[in-house]
């Protein structure tokens, strides 16, 4: 499965902004400098080393900085600066081997365990725990003995032990951002795992996992030279840091000097990667506060009476459940769907409705697989566009969303990732759902926006979601699950958090791409109100039953059931109110 390319213009932007605030932090600049500098010293050694680290000078041994010789020299009159820059080759490059294993395993396999929640995630749990519980540093020695001294087998273990750590917090990480409904609404679009892993997940991970890589590269470098202050690894005569250092030790009351640049320079070292690494995460942070916005859900009113329509002409039915039924997996089994059925003909809207509770929207989520993990969904019937979903699994769900089914969400600014402009996300969903790419592509984009009504769809494209108004988030949410041509489109409470104008407008738009696209629409709703004004037909829903189903006219003027006429009766803009001269108004 291929993902989103890294080149979008919208990425680069987002990047070369993050970085430009990584440069004006001066103690980042010094630190990225010197790092470099250490690094480019020791990789250039052979031609930038002012003599042979092997060649020994009896008559000047231990001596102080000169012109001759920079830092000095050892016990033996070697060069102390080119023994640093020799040196630092296998100490750099070990701590580099040690971090690449320890991030690398700590990324996947924290994504893994984090994202699955199912067998995976335990497995690798309790592999964790049991590596964890086990002394590291003992293995790693016996690693060293059994490979004859082989450093990077040493800090390959090192990083295998220590990436448990890091799968906790990636894992931890990765359970909080699976939760959010941006996610959600990718899948519902037909995002694919890798991509929703990719473009939404590891963004969120920027900052602790940078965090943990710079501070276990400083500690990768300080046990390397451990190593090489205990005889292991890198043998005499050739340098090494940790060589160096316990050279130092030895001579330290006779020619404390020594200590200085051979100890100096790990600690110079690993103090940058820090400081490297604070910069990082502080830097992810900003941006991430930056692209955030208010999710203040707005106060709701709703006064619309009932007004009578043409029937719509209806082909084939798009949904045809039958004796569906939802139970959530406990202890005590509970089961909250009871046995209903229901039917949505193509160019029909549909309304399902019911107080809090009432088993519409995990009925309505399960037509797209989204039921809960611990749901299990059983039905005599369930034929979503003509395809038998009794025994679908996943892949066959991951098809229908965005393609056949497409969703519009409660809370249009939480179904939209905050980390990229609309267009992006836009894009995105168009790859997944179709062939287009290139100038293709963003003309799919513009013509989609433009369809929802939106104004100027061009700077539309460039906006963050927290620069939209709730309205125009909703439609850009519209205009996402448009982009697959979908047959029937799920609408789940889609104008609770708009006020009253804006409601009238996205009801309006609704009902206007039905008619002009011919797909089916269920929508969603405890607002009686709403569905007086858009819907055909209804369906009531109380404690998992469906009490009464009706033509929405009929439903009105004469409810079945007592719980139905209850809703009525509780909903303001649909009683009689009393004034206070005698008689009532509407």
């Amino acid at each position: 499965m291929t993902t989103i390319p890294i080149s979008d213009t919208d990425l680069r932007r987002t990047s070369t902004q993050a970085w430009r605030g990584f440069f004006r932090r001066p103690l980042a600049t010094a630190a990225v400098a010197v790092l470099l500098i250490i690094v480019l010293a020791c990789a250039l050694a052979p031609w930038l080393a002012p003599d042979d680290p092997l060649t020994q000078d009896l008559a000047a041994v231990q001596q102080l900085p000169s012109a001759a010789h920079w830092l000095g020299t050892d016990s033996l009159g070697r060069d102390v600066l080119s023994r640093l820059m020799w040196g630092g080759q296998p100490a750099l490059l070990g701590a580099l081997v040690a971090t690449a294993v320890y991030a690398i395993i700590g990324i996947v396999l924290g994504l893994a365990a984090g994202f699955s929640s199912g067998i995976l995630d335990r497995v690798i749990s309790t592999v964790v725990d049991i590596a964890m519980s086990l002394p590291g540093i003992v293995i790693m020695f016996a690693v060293v003995a059994l490979f004859d001294n082989n450093l990077f087998a040493a800090m390959i273990t090192l990083g295998i032990f220590a990436a448990g750590g890091a799968i906790r917090v990636v894992r931890a990480a990765t359970k909080a951002t699976k939760e959010e409904l941006y996610v959600s609404a990718a899948r519902v679009t037909g995002v694919g795992t890798l991509r929703i892993l990719a473009r939404h997940i590891a963004p969120r991970l920027v900052g602790p996992v940078t965090v943990l890589v710079s501070l276990f590269s400083g500690v990768a470098l300080v046990v390397q030279s451990g190593l090489g202050f205990l005889g292991l690894g890198i043998q005499e005569p050739y340098p090494s840091w940790g060589g160096m250092v316990a050279e130092a030790a030895r001579v330290l009351i006779t020619f404390p000097w020594l200590l200085v640049p051979s100890g100096g320079i790990i600690a110079i070292t690993v103090l940058s990667l820090g400081l490297i690494g604070d910069a990082l995460r502080d830097t992810n942070a900003a941006s991430t506060r930056n692209t955030a916005w208010s999710r203040q859900a707005r106060a709701k009113t709703r006064a619309q009476t009932p007004v009578t329509r043409s029937p719509v002409e209806r082909s084939d039915a798009v949904l045809d459940v039958r004796d569906l039924t939802i139970t959530f997996e406990a202890e005590e089994p509970r089961e909250v769907v009871h046995g209903i059925s229901m039917r949505v003909d193509a160019g029909e809207i549909v309304g399902l409705v019911g107080e809090s509770g009432s088993g519409k929207t995990v009925t309505a989520l399960s037509v797209l697989g989204l039921a809960p993990a611990n749901a299990s969904v059983t039905a005599e019937r369930f034929d979503v566009t003509g395809e038998d979903l009794r025994a679908a699994d996943e892949a066959v769900f991951r098809r229908i969303r965005g393609g056949r089914v497409g969703l519009v969400s409660q809370e249009p600014m939480v179904a939209l990732d905050p980390s990229f402009t609309v267009g992006f996300q836009l894009k995105a969903v168009l790859r997944a759902q179709t062939a287009l790419r290139g100038r293709a592509l963003h003309d799919r984009a513009i013509a989609l926006l433009e369809d929802v009504r939106l104004p100027d769809p061009h700077a539309v494209m460039r906006r963050y979601p927290h620069e939209l108004s709730g309205g125009m988030a909703q439609r850009v949410v519209i205009a996402v699950a448009l982009a697959g041509d979908p047959r029937l489109l799920i609408a789940d409470e889609p104008t609770t958090a708009l006020d009253v104008t804006v409601q009238a407008d996205i009801l309006d738009l609704l009902r206007r791409l039905r008619d002009e696209h011919g797909m089916a629409i269920i929508l969603v709703t405890h607002d009686l109100g709403v569905v007086a004004d858009l819907c055909e037909r209804v369906y009531v829903l109380q404690r998992g039953h469906v009490v009464e189903e009706q033509e929405t006219v009929g439903l009105f003027a004469e409810p079945r059931d007592p719980y139905t006429a209850d809703l009525i009766a509780a909903t303001p803009s649909l009683v009689e109110l009393p004034v206070r001269n005698g008689g009532t108004r509407a």
